[in-house]
């Protein structure tokens, strides 16, 4: 959150967690400008905390700024006609259809993230609620995004990474359900990571627009950790009313974690973490595959 370089009335001023850019974005759905709230980097603001096996990077608050959320900072939400995507896709979609969609579906936007984010502020300093209400409007506005720009997959990401925002807010303001708000965008989450897997491999939607794939904002881990997600979700919250079928799924995401990962067997080629939690997954679905009397060619 960006702060006023001088206070008026004496005080100590707050150290700055981001601040504003020079340059203006034009939104180029509506044609007005608003301004680019940046995270500053470095300076202890972030201390490096635990990677959770949903490849979230944790963070350990400071005695100079407070618990700091780096992922609030990596969407861009127009305050005149709401369109909120990645800061880099402003400039680089270029397909007129696609912002004439988003001018006409803004009172749409409007509507639904105010009926979960009420009171939200896109004018001044972010805080862990405003970055939220700006990843719903994304998620909605990569709806109407045209697939050469890779939206589902993008909407993947966002409904992961807010999630984790909506448990972020679960722990500083309990019983307000956030926490069945993240359980909602974890399951959207699985939808969207599998449908990228089904569109990229039926040749649908391609995904070599993406330059990172997360799904943090710390390290890449490419399109195997696209993979290895799609699995992990399906394991912690796929349906289960249908225990056939949640098997079946699991076997299919045991298989796709083997081929990629080789069994966890050490790989130059991929992330060390990313081995480990794979490997932590495969066995998960094996024990349960197992305790269902469900066995494959690949199991050891």
């Amino acid at each position: 959150m960006a702060y006023s370089s001088s206070m008026k009335d004496g005080t100590e001023k707050k150290p700055a967690i981001s601040y504003w850019a020079k340059e203006e974005i034009v939104c180029p759905a509506c044609g007005k400008k608003f301004k680019q709230e940046v995270m500053h980097q470095g300076g202890g603001r972030t201390i490096a905390g635990k990677l959770t096996d949903e490849l979230h990077r944790l963070y350990e608050p400071s005695k100079k700024y407070g618990r700091v959320y780096p992922l609030i900072y990596e969407i861009g939400c127009c305050p005149h006609c709401f369109t909120a995507l990645f800061w880099k896709d402003f400039k680089d979609i270029r397909d007129a259809e696609t912002w004439g969609r988003l001018m006409q579906n803004q009172e749409k936007r409007l509507s639904m993230v105010e009926n979960i984010f009420p009171n939200f502020n896109l004018r001044f300093e972010r805080n862990l609620y405003d970055g939220a209400a700006m990843y719903y409007f994304a998620i909605l506005c990569y709806e109407d995004v045209d697939i050469a720009y890779a939206p589902t997959f993008k909407r993947g990401q966002l409904c992961l990474r807010l999630a984790w925002l909506c448990q972020d807010l679960d722990a500083a303001c309990p019983k307000h359900n956030f926490d069945y708000i993240a359980e909602v965008f974890y399951r959207k989450a699985l939808f969207f990571y599998q449908q990228t897997l089904i569109n990229e491999t039926g040749r649908i939607e391609s995904i070599e627009v993406v330059n990172n794939f997360g799904p943090d904002t710390d390290k890449n881990y490419g399109y195997d950790g696209v993979i290895y997600l799609s699995g992990l979700l399906e394991y912690k919250y796929g349906q289960r009313e249908n225990q056939g079928l949640r098997l079946k799924k699991l076997e299919e995401s045991k298989k796709a974690i083997a081929r990629i990962f080789g069994l966890g067997k050490s790989s130059k080629s991929k992330p060390g973490p990313l081995l480990e939690t794979a490997r932590d997954l495969y066995d998960k679905l094996a024990a349960e595959l197992s305790d269902n009397n469900v066995f494959s060619d690949d199991d050891e």
